[in-house]
């Protein structure tokens, strides 16, 4: 196959509003993913025949073998879905994938004679994870889906022999789309541990390890990725493993993560979530590293979104942050009565505020009310050595030039949070965001208090790409890359550095900013 190319065949479409095939592949993450779509709405024959155009173009496609499957079947032709499925096994996609679903668009094919006797001899239970998240010095949950809904025991231990083991338990659920988590809360502070997977009373074979933040409250030297910018890119999925190599106790997902773009459409949201989730690369770095993810745009609505199709009474929203829900391990998902992804998440002595941009945009607002009084109260009472907001979208002024679809939209409610940082004197903060292609550092001066810097990356397995913008303090967009905060509040003066690393593990940029850049009790020139 050959991706990273401008499209050469011109975009044009059928009868039933299918494209036809690009000779080269501009972004892999939006083909076949509408194609879930059209098969929702039974445009079945000409899926089918998409899909063998594009293998006669890109040969051994594992999304259109999967996709000539799940339409063969839905037609009644299940020899030929079973030739596909085949094929799609023996050029490596994972079995998994079949038995994840979306249920309602693979039901043919599953409820056939012959894939129920291929899944007997080949079908495993857990189809997806164990994914860590939330994890602190004392907690931590375990996030999975099973083929069926069964009883889920994870032992955990101190000791790989398993020794004085702790059990938790938990049923998967098939209105929680077949997951289940986990959680504990008895766990010691920087200590490895080790833990085993009992699904329905039979133990998996494997053995996993993780080990636990430095004690909350007290200063630390620890190390986190975060990125933004996703997208499935079979290419480019090595990225996982390229983090996974730094053995990071936590992974910040900072919005399109998954690229969806049909907020009205379940199956093609889990789909999208599916195909990610069975990539051993994805399941190698999350069964050892604590993921934390907020949404953006292509997670949630579609591109930028609209601010009045966002209005609070639309149908569609519960049913997407039903999904997101459903597929992550996150502290929360917004507070009683007011859902979203938003939340707080404490390593040490260093707080990190993640936002939902989405869920509340509206007219003159990012937030809503209830959210950002949420945070303004949160950022008065920390009593952390650094305050970190983690946006999906930039802050800074210019970053999106001519778009309102990052806080230069919403300048009033910016300037609102951020003056309340000076008014109250709240040092050691600064801002972590995604939404551009790319990797960059930025640092504003503003009239009230100390400069804010922010850091941006959101080129993780993206193809496409957005240019360096002059007046960044330096960016990076040659490769896929994500952000690398080194933290050592240990010193006199704590500090934090931003490091740009590339796919293929080369350090780009660095920058290093000290605790008392960022602190009221400093003069600044203004």
């Amino acid at each position: 196959m050959i991706l990273g190319s401008p499209v050469l065949a011109k975009d044009k479409k059928n009868k039933d509003g299918i494209p036809s095939i690009p000779l080269e592949i501009k972004q892999y993450k939006k083909n076949n993913r509408d194609r879930i779509t059209d098969m929702r709405n039974d445009k079945d024959a000409a899926v089918i025949t998409y899909f063998e155009e594009f293998l006669r173009i890109h040969a051994h496609d594992l999304e259109a073998y999967y996709g000539l499957t799940l339409a063969y079947a839905r037609i009644g032709e299940i020899d030929k879905a079973m030739e596909n499925l085949n094929l799609a096994v023996q050029h490596g996609l994972s079995f998994g994938r079949f038995l994840a679903g979306p249920r309602p668009i693979t039901k043919a094919l599953t409820e056939s004679r012959a894939f129920q006797g291929y899944a007997k001899e080949h079908g495993k239970e857990l189809i997806h994870g164990p994914m860590l998240g939330s994890l602190s010095d004392q907690r931590v949950h375990f996030w999975l889906r099973t083929w069926h809904e069964i009883p889920v025991r994870i032992l955990i231990s101190e000791n790989r022999t398993m020794d004085h083991a702790t059990s938790i338990t938990a049923n998967s659920n098939k209105e929680r789309d077949y997951t289940a988590v986990l959680k504990t809360s008895a766990l010691k502070a920087d200590t490895e541990y080790y833990y085993q997977l009992f699904l329905d009373g039979i133990k998996e074979d494997q053995t996993y390890q993780f080990k636990t933040m430095p004690a909350a409250g007290k200063s630390a030297k620890f190390e986190i990725a975060f990125a933004g910018g996703a997208g499935y890119t079979p290419m480019y999925e090595r990225m996982w493993t390229t983090v996974d190599s730094y053995n990071f106790r936590a992974l910040f997902l900072l919005g399109d993560n998954v690229y969806i773009d049909t907020p009205e459409v379940r199956e093609t949201q889990q789909y999208c979530y599916y195909r990610r989730q069975s990539r051993s690369e994805f399941r190698q770095i999350t069964s050892s590293t604590s993921i934390s993810a907020i949404w953006d745009d292509h997670d949630y609505y579609t591109n930028d979104g609209s601010k009045m199709n966002n209005a609070p009474d639309q149908k569609w929203k519960i049913p997407v942050w039903e999904t997101f829900r459903n597929n992550w391990a996150n502290p929360a998902y917004g507070q009683q009565g007011n859902p979203g992804c938003y939340f707080k998440q404490s390593i040490a002595d260093v707080d990190f505020f993640f936002l939902d941009g989405r869920y509340y945009r509206y007219k003159n607002t990012m937030l809503g009310e209830t959210q950002k009084q949420w945070l303004l109260d949160g950022l008065k009472h920390s009593t952390a050595t650094f305050k970190v907001l983690c946006v999906n979208v930039p802050i800074t002024p210019g970053v999106k030039p001519g778009s309102k679809d990052t806080w230069d939209g919403y300048k009033d409610e910016r300037d609102q949070i951020l003056d309340f940082v000076a008014d109250n004197r709240i040092d050691g903060f600064f801002v972590i965001a995604a939404d551009r292609h790319r990797s960059d550092a930025w640092k504003t001066e503003r009239k009230k208090g100390y400069p804010i810097y922010e850091f941006q990356s959101s080129k993780f397995t993206n193809m496409h790409t957005h240019s360096v913008l002059k007046g960044s303090l330096f960016g990076y967009n040659k490769k896929c890359s994500f952000g690398r905060l080194v933290f050592d509040t240990t010193a006199k003066d704590p500090t934090v550095r931003y490091e740009i690393i590339n796919i293929d593990n080369e350090k780009q940029h660095e920058i290093a900013i000290k605790r008392s850049e960022l602190s009221h009790k400093r003069k600044w020139k203004n």
